[in-house]
């Protein structure tokens, strides 16, 4: 569910409510199980998502945040030079895939 819905708000309640749990029970499993929050589980991957993108269309930078996510193309560049130490058109121009 999580992973299918990266572009829009996920809260703690919505993920553990679909587990069937309480936030606090969900949350000490989720760390248990994934060893990070749930909280940092969601910004990786909304990240991972990002870069896919990146890599793989000639999206604009603020669609390529709003599909991840990430909500803006500065939301998304503070990300990625925080976590990567790149922005993300250097990061396009240099890890592109190409064309098959």
């Amino acid at each position: 569910m999580a992973l299918e819905n990266l572009y829009q708000p996920l809260s703690l309640r919505e993920l553990a409510e679909r587990e069937s749990m309480s936030v606090r029970p969900f949350t000490r499993r989720f760390r248990d199980e994934i060893a990070v929050s749930p909280g940092q589980w969601v910004a990786q991957q909304r990240l991972d998502r990002a870069r896919e993108l990146l890599e793989r269309s000639d999206l604009p930078i603020d669609s390529v945040a709003a599909r991840a996510g990430l909500g803006t193309g500065a939301t998304l560049r503070q990300q990625m030079q925080t976590t990567l130490g790149v922005s993300p058109r250097a990061y396009r121009r240099t890890l592109r895939v190409p064309a098959p």
